[in-house]
Parts: C-alpha cells; sequence; structure tokens
C-alpha cells in the first residue's frame, strides 16, 4: 500500500461534497470536500507502489485544467490513468450538484 500527497494551487470552488467510484478490483473512489483556500489537496491511498510518477502526471494534467479547490481523497484499487480521469472529471460534476436529500451533493 502507498500513499501519495500532493498539492495544487486552486482557484475555482465547488458547490458541495461529492463521492464517486468504489474500491474494487480496477477501481477508484474519490471523496471532494470542497475548500476555501486556494489550494486542492489530494491524497492518494493504492494497492499498487512504484506509480509516483504516473500519478503525478495525470494529476498534473487534471489540476492545470482544473482548478477547484478542496480535499481530494483517492482510494484505488489498480484503476488505469483513463479511469482516474473520468473519476476526477465525475467529481467536479457531481460537487457542482445541489445537495440531495441525504446531503451527499448526489
Amino acid at each position: 500500500m502507498q500513499t501519495l500527497n500532493l498539492e495544487y494551487h486552486a482557484t475555482g470552488s465547488a458547490a458541495g461534497r461529492a463521492h464517486v467510484g468504489v474500491v474494487g478490483s480496477g477501481d477508484l473512489e474519490i471523496l471532494f470536500e470542497p475548500g476555501t483556500d486556494p489550494t486542492a489537496s489530494v491524497r492518494v491511498r493504492t494497492t499498487v507502489d512504484g506509480f509516483d510518477v504516473v500519478w503525478r502526471r495525470v494529476l498534473d494534467a487534471f489540476f492545470a485544467h482544473h482548478l477547484v479547490a478542496g480535499r481530494y481523497e483517492l482510494n484505488d484499487f489498480g484503476a488505469t490513468p483513463g479511469i482516474v480521469s473520468l473519476r476526477l472529471l465525475q467529481v467536479l460534476e457531481t460537487s457542482r450538484r445541489p445537495a440531495g436529500p441525504e446531503g451527499s451533493g448526489q
């Protein structure tokens, strides 16, 4: 198990929390909490060791275009870079929706 902690400058904001994906074979779960500081704090917990460079490239590319502040918790079980990018986009979409009756933002 490996944990990576990264931080990005962020200027955008989101309406609410988001939870997308599942931790399971070849998949990824992301939990998002909006923030007020101009930063996007990212914690990646992955079962696959040794892919630091790949994670950094995928996240650098995402945060170069999507500057939404908050805390991102990524729980990985072998997701491909394409799935990571998809889940990150889903988090942004979900966080822009008004909160449902459960207050989850979904």
